[in-house]
């Protein structure tokens, strides 16, 4: 990958940083498919994932960020 690309991509905790919001908060939104991410290959605890920065771009300009389930 080139490093244009691999700048494009962000992590949850980046993504969390640029919303505002939580880590977990972030992982819980890839995870029921609310938020778009590649999920790479893992051997820890959790599982890795990046978000294309446009993804995150379009979210937060849209002014409607996902709302936790009642």
């Amino acid at each position: 990958m080139t490093q244009q690309v691999l700048s494009e991509l962000l992590t949850v905790h980046e993504v969390a940083q640029t919303l505002r919001v939580d880590d977990t908060t972030v992982r819980r939104w890839i995870k029921s498919g609310v938020l778009e991410a590649i999920s790479l290959p893992h051997g820890g605890k959790r599982q890795a994932y990046r978000v294309k920065r446009e993804t995150v771009e379009a979210l937060f300009s849209s002014g409607q960020l996902p709302t936790e389930p009642q």
